[in-house]
């Protein structure tokens, strides 16, 4: 049974006797007498409270850790290191700087030379697949 007030958890503990005990018979395994059942409070720190300490700066790792990137993509990112998420948010200004969304349809993307050297020289390119055309270009 466990009670939980935010900072300790109370657990109630029934204490038995011990099954791997060979002396012990199987008649005084069941909790009968109050002599074999001892009751007792725990108090336990929850994980919460457990780390009072401030915690280091994390290091990014998978898609936020920065990585180095191909001439073709640094000439529009302008950094020779950035991370993949970076990388998409600064092709979309790109894309909305200098108005190459399509008109009727917002969802497709009208490529302009630097942008047909990262989506594989193609004239158009779904926004969808913006984030898988650019994974060859991260060395």
């Amino acid at each position: 049974m466990a009670v939980s007030s935010g900072t300790f958890s109370t657990f109630l503990c029934i204490k038995t006797t011990s099954f791997h005990s060979p002396s012990t018979p199987p008649t005084s395994l069941r909790l009968a007498s109050n002599a074999a059942a001892k009751l007792r409070l725990v108090r336990a720190v929850t994980s919460a409270t457990a780390s009072s300490e401030p915690t280091a700066k994390r290091v990014p790792r998978g898609i936020m850790k920065p990585r180095p990137v191909s001439p073709e993509m640094q000439d529009i990112v302008e950094l020779p290191e950035i991370a993949r998420t970076q990388a998409l948010k600064r092709i979309w200004a790109y894309i909305k700087e200098h108005d190459l969304q399509d008109p009727q349809n917002k969802r497709e993307i009208l490529c302009d030379e630097k942008l047909k050297k990262i989506f594989e020289g193609r004239d158009r390119v779904g926004f969808l697949e913006i984030a898988k055309l650019i994974g060859p270009h991260f060395l």
